[in-house]
């Protein structure tokens, strides 16, 4: 909540003209931008457009060979399964067996959900409604006449899977993966077991591996942000030190491979990160004698000068498929913008569609944590959603004082409805952006409870759907 001596403390400062408090579990974030200014010249370089182009072209060439035409029909294949998934599981509760409408909530408390899971339950009912399988009445918001498959029905689409699987690039493991999922579902759903058992048996990482790097999609945007950070490494040879990359949320390591492949010989100082010591365990043994690299824990919803990051100390930064994990995307990518270098370069790789196999399976990962007070409190606040759209993100990267480039594939791009992109930004030069340590210092003798515990500058503040501390 806003403080009145936080709100009179900034109201001194003539260089802030906007500012928001974003709440988090180790204390408030502080966002400030300067007064409002003349519109930015947004265009792209030409530079960057060949960059772009090149970009593009890489990811056709990793997917030579396959009909991407096909890959739309086959992605509605694993999504039917879930559909029936979702409905079986409701099923099984007997709600539906009567005319009485249920609430949301009924539905919640029957599967014996657990609080952190409930909004995947609230997204079943919205997506089987949307689907024409669920009856919904908006005035009272009660759900009725589920249309439900039989156990003849629900065993020939298991068994499509293995076709859909096959025909997008997904290893065998990742049939094994979904069928356990949903077998599990009601388990998965109550915390009595967790999905990483599921997604890592004996601790192996081949059906992550399995999505995050076979998969046409996937194969398509890792190889085209590889080759963004390619180019970027061309632009800067002769620069006299190697190339300063941070990798956020590495995982498995799926796009890290492309990228150390596309960079080959380049001298680079990689800092492979994720907030989990499994995946940096696996870093070592498979990246273990790739020059340069380094590992390190680092969690994109905390302070990264706290974690031992210095501001403006690298070249490039990658995050693949992990900042919608971020609970406050504009948070999140002000504090790596205070990372970039000022003529540096952000890839992301985000998935920026809703796919219903998800919704039985990988989801599960992306529920908040059990102690958490909060969950998302950006743009996407009380909205049981995860992912962001392609426009959303370049008005985030905006926000955060980025130059988004072109969203990749281009439009009509048969991967386009895959959903899957890479979304690629620079610093714009500050625009009368506040000084972050001249602003903590005029905060200093506030109480501690009406205190930002850190300050981070944007060239905009950037909008959410709820009410917020902004200024």
């Amino acid at each position: 909540m806003t403080s009145a001596p936080l709100a009179e403390a900034l109201s001194t400062l003539p260089e802030v003209g906007a500012w928001q408090v974003v709440p988090g579990s180790t204390g408030d974030t502080l966002l400030v931008a300067g007064p409002a200014d003349g519109a930015v010249d947004d265009a792209v370089h030409a530079e960057d457009e060949k960059a772009v182009a090149a970009a593009a072209a890489s990811g056709d060439a990793a997917v030579t060979g396959t009909d991407l035409t096909e890959l739309p029909p086959l992605m509605r294949l694993l999504d039917e399964t879930a559909l029936l998934t979702m409905a079986r599981v409701l099923d099984r509760t007997r709600l539906f067996r009567t005319h009485a409408g249920r609430t949301a909530a009924d539905v919640v408390t029957a599967l014996g959900t657990a609080p952190r899971h409930a909004w995947i339950v609230r997204r079943w009912l919205r997506t089987l409604t949307a689907e024409g399988r669920l009856g919904h009445d908006p005035a009272t918001g009660h759900y009725r006449e589920l249309t439900a498959p039989d156990r003849a029905e629900y065993a020939r689409a298991r068994r499509t899977l293995d076709e859909a699987r096959d025909g997008m690039g997904y290893p065998e493991s990742m049939t094994r993966f979904f069928l356990a999922a949903a077998d599990r579902l009601p388990l998965l759903l109550q915390d009595r077991t967790s999905l990483h058992e599921v997604l890592f048996p004996q601790g192996e990482t081949d059906t992550a591996e399995g999505n995050y790097r076979d998969s046409a999609q996937s194969r398509w945007a890792n190889h085209a942000a590889a080759e963004l950070i390619a180019h970027e490494a061309r632009r800067r040879e002769g620069g006299g030190r190697p190339l300063r990359v941070l990798e956020a949320g590495a995982g498995v390591g799926g796009t890290t491979e492309a990228v150390l492949s596309a960079l080959g010989s380049t001298p680079v100082d990689y800092l492979f990160t994720d907030v989990s010591r499994f995946f940096l365990q696996a870093a070592r043994a498979r990246f273990g004698t790739q020059p340069g690299l380094r590992r390190a824990l680092f969690d994109i919803n905390a302070d990264p000068v706290a974690q031992g990051l210095t501001p403006a100390s690298h070249d490039v930064i990658l995050a693949a498929n992990v900042l919608h994990n971020a609970r406050h995307v504009g948070r999140a990518l002000a504090a790596l913008r205070e990372l970039l270098a000022p003529d540096g370069l952000l890839v992301l790789v985000e998935s920026c569609r809703e796919h219903y196999q998800a919704l039985t399976s990988m989801y599960l990962l992306m529920s908040p944590h059990p102690d958490e007070e909060r969950w998302f409190t950006d743009l996407r606040a009380g909205q049981d959603r995860v992912f962001l759209t392609e426009a959303e993100w370049a008005g985030q990267l905006d926000a955060a004082g980025f130059r988004p480039l072109p969203v990749l594939p281009p439009a009509g791009h048969p991967l386009t409805d895959l959903g899957q992109h890479v979304v690629a930004g620079r610093p714009r030069p500050g625009h009368g952006r506040p000084d972050p340590d001249r602003v903590a210092r005029a905060l200093a003798q506030l109480p501690g409870a009406t205190r930002p515990v850190r300050v981070h500058a944007v060239d905009r503040v950037p909008s959410i759907t709820t009410s917020g501390a902004t200024s």
